[in-house]
């Protein structure tokens, strides 16, 4: 489902106008057109229908690479995580003027526009879509719980684990929806970040998997993620 965004380059106080700015490989258009292929809308956010700008801030090296890449203003929810992977794979597709500053950090509004269609139809059920507000709670609270699953089954890989709890994680999934149906879209999701290069984020989503109890992302864990 196509989603959009829209981004504006700019540098922070202290960047002198006077000297050139780095440029995407592409001009700006070409820019926009990058992140708007490599974005993958997260699922908590897309669920509840979620827009937010994202501000990332970051360095360009000489030779164009992405480093210190971090999140200057965000929501604190899962398109922050977003905003800051699309950034990072800007890395190496930057021209470089030779008297350009690398002291001074680049900052790339992200914005995320869910499907308005799809919101339509939520805001007449029994779920409307949330407020900001709503949805940082929302999501707070069910990180909290995928930490106690995640937790759970990284102790157990460790031998670690009480075996009477399971019970108990098995009822948090249910709750949580963590789901055959669920698991699929991950594993989707990890292999469409591996194919444009993000290996990082492919292990992140394939260990999430397998930290759910699962084995559905073991042999891409061995083949990827030693």
């Amino acid at each position: 489902m196509l989603r959009y965004l829209s981004i504006f380059l700019f540098m922070i106080a202290g960047y002198s106008s006077a000297l050139a700015q780095p440029a995407f490989k592409g001009g700006s258009s070409g820019l926009d057109a990058f992140l708007q292929s490599k974005i993958i809308y997260p699922e908590f956010s897309s669920q509840n229908c979620i827009a937010a700008t994202i501000h990332v801030s970051f360095m360009i090296q000489k030779d164009g690479r992405v480093t210190d890449a971090r999140v200057q203003q965000g929501p604190g929810i899962d398109l922050d995580d977003e905003a800051l992977r699309v950034i990072k794979l800007t890395s190496g597709k930057w021209n470089i003027p030779a008297d350009y500053n690398r002291a001074v950090r680049v900052v790339l509004p992200v914005r995320f526009r869910p499907d308005y269609e799809r919101c339509q139809k939520a805001s007449n059920s029994a779920n409307p879509p949330m407020n900001m507000k709503q949805a940082i709670i929302a999501y707070q609270k069910r990180q909290e719980l995928e930490n106690a699953v995640t937790n759970y089954y990284i102790n157990k890989n460790q031998g670690k684990a009480d075996p009477a709890k399971e019970a108990t994680i098995e009822a948090l999934k249910q709750q949580l929806g963590i789901n055959e149906e669920l698991l699929q879209d991950v594993l989707d999701q990890a292999n469409q970040k591996l194919k444009q290069g993000d290996k990082e984020g492919a292990c992140k989503d394939w260990n999430f998997i397998k930290n759910t109890g699962s084995d559905l992302a073991d042999s891409y864990l061995a083949k990827y993620c030693k």
